[in-house]
C-alpha cells in the first residue's frame, strides 16, 4: 500500500465499490431496515426503541443492558 499512488488506490477502491457493499453502506442499510420497523410499528421496532431484547428472550432474570435503562 506504501508504494502504490494515490490514484491506484482510488482505482482499486472503485473496483471493490462496484462489485461489494462497503462497510458503511452495511451499517446504513441495517440503521435504515430498523428505522423502517420503527416508523410502521413493528413489535420488532418497539423493541429497538425500548432498547429491549427483540427475539423472545427473557428480561426477568437476563438482559442486563435492558435492566441498565431501566434504573437511568
Amino acid at each position: 500500500m506504501n508504494e502504490l499512488a494515490k490514484y491506484q488506490i482510488d482505482q482499486i477502491e472503485q473496483i471493490i465499490a462496484q462489485d461489494h457493499l462497503v462497510h458503511w453502506e452495511l451499517k446504513r442499510g441495517k440503521r435504515e431496515d430498523i428505522e423502517r420497523l420503527i416508523s410502521i410499528s413493528r413489535y420488532r421496532g418497539i423493541r429497538h426503541q425500548d432498547g429491549s431484547p427483540l427475539r423472545g428472550q427473557r428480561t426477568h432474570t437476563n438482559a442486563r443492558t435492558f435492566r441498565k435503562q431501566i434504573r437511568k
